[in-house]
């Protein structure tokens, strides 16, 4: 059994995980420019790592749906919902895969989304664009949002990887299928 900060916390933190989450996905899908010159259009789905993106943070919003009420439950009344030892294996080797998977989701945003923009304003340098110029300015807002996106995915991040590491200390304190 917890201790009633440590069962609080771990739900606060799941709730700002599932919010972050909520918050990316919100981001990412609604990427889209279009550019003046020529009406082309950019959306997320044209950059294969705003895809994934959006994918591991639709998958850390259902792990966080799921485990949302089993964490309310654990913090109103100190017990589990499920008590037949399972819950606390789940909840570790789970917390950690999504925090994992969050992870490679951030670096994956920020990653292309920086290099990219890089790229860009490098061709822009070297070619003499003017910085007023609405391609470059569409094309900055066009990264700025998966950089941004990505932050906020990276503070889910955070938070799960503390919940991990809180998973961890209570997996300890009881005694699991595997004999622990």
């Amino acid at each position: 059994m917890a201790t009633k900060s440590i069962a609080n916390s771990m739900l606060v933190l799941r709730i700002f995980a599932l919010a972050a989450s909520i918050a990316t996905m919100a981001l990412m899908i609604t990427n889209n420019v279009k550019f003046e010159d020529d009406g082309t259009k950019w959306r997320f789905q044209d950059v294969m790592a705003f895809r994934y993106v959006v994918a591991v943070a639709g998958i850390s919003v259902a792990y966080g749906a799921l485990q949302l009420p089993f964490a309310v439950h654990y913090a109103v009344h100190h017990k589990r919902l499920i008590g037949n030892g399972c819950f606390p294996d789940f909840d570790f080797y789970a917390d950690k895969v999504i925090s994992l998977l969050l992870a490679t989701g951030v670096g994956a945003g920020i990653g292309v989304s920086y290099e990219f923009k890089k790229l860009f304003e490098d061709a822009f340098k070297e070619t003499g664009v003017p910085k007023s110029d609405p391609f470059r300015s569409t094309v900055n807002k066009f990264y700025d949002r998966g950089i941004i996106a990505s932050a906020i995915l990276a503070l889910a991040f955070l938070c799960m990887a503390i919940v991990s590491v809180i998973s961890s200390l209570n997996r300890n304190r009881s005694k699991g299928i595997f004999g622990n």
